[in-house]
């Protein structure tokens, strides 16, 4: 995952590096205990090998995917990296322990046809080979640095070992092409909400004159709306296999924690408001609370429904070894929960840092509000994605939502630069002093108040009373640099060639590691 040696300093092991080892060794010792007391099976060094490549890949998943959960909020600089790192692992485990414990899904959803794999040994095989390419193929990504979708890393695994052992045929196409049609729904879905939260935001509170009033009567809303969608959420999606509701129940229940919640908030808004001033980067502050509930949440969310796809296979092994197998019928148990919990709690304290920074700051910059967009464009999505039936990846929701945001900045700043070229334009020949004054009271204005002044420049011209005189010098060089504002760009293209590249490519890269690793396996005797 990341380089433990100094190469500058005799091959000498870092302190820091020899730190992550030990960690690394004692995660492995604890693996071998837990198998060691786990329910007897055919072969238990199989088991045990396969239990460690299972942690292996809980490792890669704490490293890559859980650190887009977590990149918005450091970013925004609402949590330290520490401080991220020791929720997500503290909601991650509780997550998986509390509310996991899903079916494997990568066989129950019929990737492949698992009647089509009945000989146990050749089906524990398949499954090690999935295990091994998906960690591979998660190790590579973080190493570029390349956010990717763990799902779509085992799902690509399991297809491609599947079809290794038993042709074409095995594979499920239409499943297959669901999963597909996620990497173009998922990131404009979630993109498309954060820029709508975003927009709403700017245009209620932070446009205004008084945008204290204004965030007062709207901020209590806001949260609890999100208490809205994260308690659905839990419901719907983290605590499904704790308890069963009804959706309607559901909906009703969310609903008045929502109100009980908005009563209780807005008083403390408005005392936390006294000591603030009239500015957005004071009303940010607001947004720091709401988003770190909204990431350990999410973090819980995603350890009651993804650790399964780290240790799922794994499961499907577990099963394989037992004295009777039924593919058909693989649960995974609370030792295999915990593999999986803990891994990924590790993986993202050792080697999510970098990921982190790259969803957090690399792409576009953050604040606690437009981090908040992308927490609740998460949970918004994936809720109505549910009720549609569509698959979507926690990840790419992630990512489309921070580029959502990066580009809605990107629109409202060159319409801003264009306003205030249009002043520039209707201002010519008139004194530079006055003009700035002009365009600073522009600036404080409200969006009322700009709107009025630009149609009353619009207005000017149509009635041909628009003065025609050469702007002077200065000016000149105002509007040139107001042109190359315009050009700006504020999301990095560098960042989304990679990103879409290694989207695009995970699920076919994973499945040829996958068939690979399955011939090899097959060879030397699994």
């Amino acid at each position: 995952m990341e380089s433990f040696l100094q190469p500058d300093k005799g091959f000498k092991i870092n302190k820091e590096g020899l730190q992550k080892v030990s960690i690394i060794f004692v995660f492995v010792l604890a693996i071998i205990v837990m198998v060691a007391f786990a329910e007897s099976v055919t072969n238990p060094i199989l088991l045990g090998f396969a239990a460690i490549v299972g942690g292996y890949m809980a490792l890669n998943i704490g490293a890559n995917d859980v650190a887009n959960n977590m990149g918005p909020a450091v970013g925004s600089k609402a949590l330290t990296m520490t401080g991220a790192i020791i929720i997500a692992a503290i909601c991650e485990i509780l997550g998986a322990l509390i509310a996991g414990g899903e079916v494997v899904g990568t066989v129950s959803k019929g990737i492949i046809s698992a009647d089509a794999i009945g000989d146990s040994s050749q089906f524990v095989t398949l499954m090690l080979a999935a295990l091994i390419s998906g960690a591979i193929w998660l190790n590579i990504a973080t190493v570029i640095g390349a956010p990717v979708s763990t799902t779509h890393a085992i799902v690509g695994g399991i297809l491609g070992a599947g079809i290794a052992a038993g042709g074409f045929g095995v594979a499920n196409w239409t499943a297959l092409g669901k999963i597909a049609s996620s990497w173009v729904i998922s990131p404009i879905m979630g993109g498309v909400i954060a820029a709508i939260l975003l927009f709403f935001i700017k245009h209620t509170i932070t446009y205004k004159k008084n945008k204290k009033t204004s965030a007062e009567n709207i901020v209590p809303y806001l949260i609890a709306f999100m208490t809205w969608a994260f308690s659905l959420y839990l419901i719907n999606k983290g605590l499904k296999h704790v308890i069963q509701l009804e959706p309607q129940i559901a909906f009703g229940i969310s609903i008045f924690i929502a109100i009980v919640v908005y009563f209780v908030v807005k008083p403390i808004i408005k005392k936390a408001l006294e000591g603030l001033e009239n500015k957005k980067e004071e009303i940010n502050k607001l947004f720091t609370l709401p988003l770190i509930f909204a990431v350990a949440l999410l973090s819980f969310a995603h350890g009651a429904n993804d650790v399964a796809n780290a240790v799922g296979p794994l499961a499907a092994i577990n099963s394989a070894l037992k004295v009777v197998f039924d593919a058909s019928q693989i649960s995974v148990p609370f030792w295999i929960m915990l593999i999986g919990g803990l891994g990924i709690s590790i993986g993202l304290a050792l080697f999510g840092p970098r990921l982190i920074r790259t969803v957090g700051s690399e792409i576009t910059e953050l604040d606690q509000m437009r981090a908040y967009c992308i927490a609740m464009s998460a949970a918004l999505t994936v809720l109505v994605a549910s009720e549609l039936g569509m698959p979507v990846s926690s990840t790419h929701i992630a990512i489309g939502a921070v580029f959502g945001i990066g580009f809605l900045r990107e629109h409202l700043k060159r319409q801003y630069k264009e306003m205030e070229l249009k002043i520039l334009e209707s201002r010519k020949g008139e004194d530079n002093e006055k003009v700035k004054e002009f365009l600073d009271k522009f600036r404080n204005a409200s969006i009322r108040r700009k709107r009025a002044i630009l149609k009353s420049i619009d207005h000017k011209k149509t009635k041909g009373t628009q003065k025609n005189i050469d702007i002077p010098e200065l000016k000149k060089k105002e509007q040139k640099r107001l042109k190359e504002a315009y050009q700006e760009e504020l999301v990095k293209r560098s960042a989304i060639n990679k990103i879409i590249a290694a989207w695009v490519i995970t699920v076919p890269a994973s499945a040829i590691f996958s068939a690979v690793c399955y011939f090899i396996l097959s060879a030397i005797g699994f």
